[in-house]
């Protein structure tokens, strides 16, 4: 007996049952208008038949296997992410300064209790510098990335870094602390989208999600390194106690130009300039030489079909695109996700080191709370690359808000105690080593997963360009009030601002339950699909999908030459 399914392929997205024996289940297909607009693209069967072995190769690839078939992918993706280091560096260095005692003796003022302090009022403007320079820079890379390429945009970022470091080394004043802060922040911008999109873009579907998340093991290692650099140097009294600090983050740009030089570009961004021959060359410097169920051209010719897909879906590249249509909840999603990781209590984490001395702490064992602190985040983002192969994106980061959410009322409510009693200041320390491996086993890395699938491929950058800058306006805003919050010259709430962050975690919660879907296992062209025929977001995971659709045909040979190069499974009908 024939099963039931779902057709969405009218063109007012409005559900049909029909009968479908091919296809079990709920199933999403094209818009049959948006295949007759494509049937008329020359050599496009030729095409689909490539894009149809490609897409079932790729979805049942296997972890180890893409490890061996993309080692060199994943080499030069990381390559790239280590220029967010520089980053996490800059960005812990900066608030950990606030509670460093060389630093407030040289930029801060004098209180009436004998020590020096860094108004909140420039505590939020320094902070804040980094994030303006990075929304300019973030606007700047979706333009000139998409014409001139990530190879030649990383290049020139990475040169301005080695300028622009010179300002922070030599400032003798806070103001001018502050321009090197914003003009930083323009190549900091940069590498935010930039190393997304390439690991986005290199890997294949089931290695995406941990090049992905590299990025944010690398943001955490820049934090746990500032914090050691920082514990280093707590016993010395001179000026170089804090210029050297800022001196190490010319480690980093010109190994990472060096290489980046060699690395080959994006071939979903060859195939979107028209260069598929250039994209063929690329694909190959990224994958294995030795391995004979590999086809090239299959995969560019999965990437060609997913391209001409969401071109007569939403045929715009622009800024304005990522508001029109379908792509306007994309938008919603990947900007509210980022901006998740800055509305979830976050920001005790980027001022953790100043946190524990309000809550208590003496100077030496502050800084030993944040090393450990970032060192856990660092083990629970590698911890979170075996729990993403097992479960998916969105459990991970629904069920990670919720322990958050009661971790933060933990905080709050041992805030209560004064700041004399050891034992709260001990228990809040604990709560936000706990906090921090939670966000970085759950929050953190799944972020950059998501907003790296759930936006299409021809808007990629650009969405990723407008969810990070809603991020850095959020974190605008928590380095104003954050600064008011802990500093005892101004609001002084200390560790009760974790009722404040309770509730707005909890706003996120309900969000991520109603609003985020699934992107697990599936190619770019069946997400497009999914977006297009409107499926709920609890929905997604349920969904079968084929971007290939029409009548419902046997593709033997397809499915044959699949078998004979890799064993890949049995043969499967399409709605071709």
């Amino acid at each position: 007996m024939a099963s039931t399914g779902i057709d969405f392929a009218n063109a007012n997205h409005e559900a049909k049952i029909v009968e479908d024996g091919t296809l079990g289940g709920n199933v999403a297909v094209a818009n049959d208008g948006v295949m007759r607009r494509m049937s008329v693209i020359p050599g496009i069967a030729e095409i689909t038949d490539g894009a149809i072995a490609g897409t079932e190769a790729e979805k049942r690839m296997g972890i180890m296997e893409g490890f061996r078939l993309y080692p060199k992918a994943c080499a030069w993706s990381m390559l790239l992410s280590t220029a967010i280091i520089m980053e996490g560096y800059d960005v812990v260095l900066l608030a950990s300064f606030y509670a460093f005692p060389q630093f407030n003796q040289k930029y801060g003022t004098l209180l009436p209790d004998g020590t020096y302090q860094v108004p909140a009022a420039w505590q939020a403007g320094l902070s804040n510098g980094a994030n303006v320079g990075e929304i300019l820079g973030l606007f700047a890379n979706g333009i000139i990335s998409e014409r001139y390429g990530y190879r030649k945009t990383m290049i020139v970022s990475l040169s301005m870094v080695i300028c622009f470091i010179f300002i922070p080394f030599f400032a003798q004043n806070v103001e001018t602390l502050e321009i090197a802060e914003i003009l930083c922040g323009i190549p900091w911008g940069v590498f935010q989208t930039l190393t997304t999109a390439y690991a986005a873009e290199v890997m294949p579907v089931p290695l995406r999600c941990y090049l992905c998340t590299y990025v944010n093991l690398c943001w955490v290692l820049g934090q746990l390194i500032a914090s050691g650099v920082l514990r280093g140097f707590l016993d010395n009294h001179t000026q170089w106690a804090y210029r050297i600090p800022f001196a190490i983050q010319w480690i980093w740009p010109l190994p990472i130009i060096i290489g980046v030089c060699f690395a080959p570009e994006s071939p979903w961004w060859l195939v979107r300039r028209g260069r598929t021959e250039d994209a063929k060359k690329s694909l190959l410097r990224l994958t294995s030489k030795n391995d004979p169920n590999f086809n090239a051209d299959d995969t560019i010719d999965m990437m060609i079909h997913t391209n001409a897909l969401e071109k007569e879906i939403s045929a715009g590249t622009h800024y304005w695109d990522c508001f029109k249509g379908i792509d306007l909840r994309r938008t919603e999603i990947v900007v509210v996700v980022w901006c998740i990781q800055n509305l979830c209590g976050s920001a005790f984490m980027g001022y953790s080191t100043y946190f524990y001395e309000q809550a208590g702490l003496q100077t030496t064992n502050a800084f030993d709370m944040s090393m450990a602190q970032y060192a856990l985040g660092a083990i629970g983002t590698f911890l979170s690359w075996f729990l993403m192969a097992k479960v998916g994106r969105r459990k991970i980061y629904l069920y990670g808000l919720i322990v958050l959410d009661l971790l933060l009322i933990i905080i709050g409510l041992v805030g209560i105690a004064p700041s004399t009693n050891k034992a709260a200041s001990w228990v809040i320390g604990s709560m936000l080593l706990i906090y921090t491996f939670t966000y970085d086993f759950t929050v953190g890395p799944v972020c950059y997963s998501l907003v790296a699938e759930l936006s299409s491929t021809r808007l990629r950058t650009k969405t990723i360009v407008l969810s990070r800058n809603a991020y850095n306006v959020i974190g605008i805003i928590n380095n104003i009030w954050t600064p008011y919050m802990l500093n005892p010259s101004a609001w002084g709430w200390g560790p009760k601002t974790g009722f404040f962050w309770f509730g707005l975690d909890f706003l996120c919660v309900v969000w991520t339950y109603f609003r985020l879907p699934e992107p697990k296992g599936r190619t770019y062209g069946e997400l497009d699909i999914l977006f297009t025929n409107k499926v709920s977001a609890r929905k997604f995971a349920q969904t079968d999908v084929t971007q290939f659709h029409g009548e419902t045909v046997r593709l033997a040979s397809v499915s044959e030459e699949v078998n004979e190069k890799g064993g890949y499974g049995e043969e499967k009908e399409y709605a071709a």
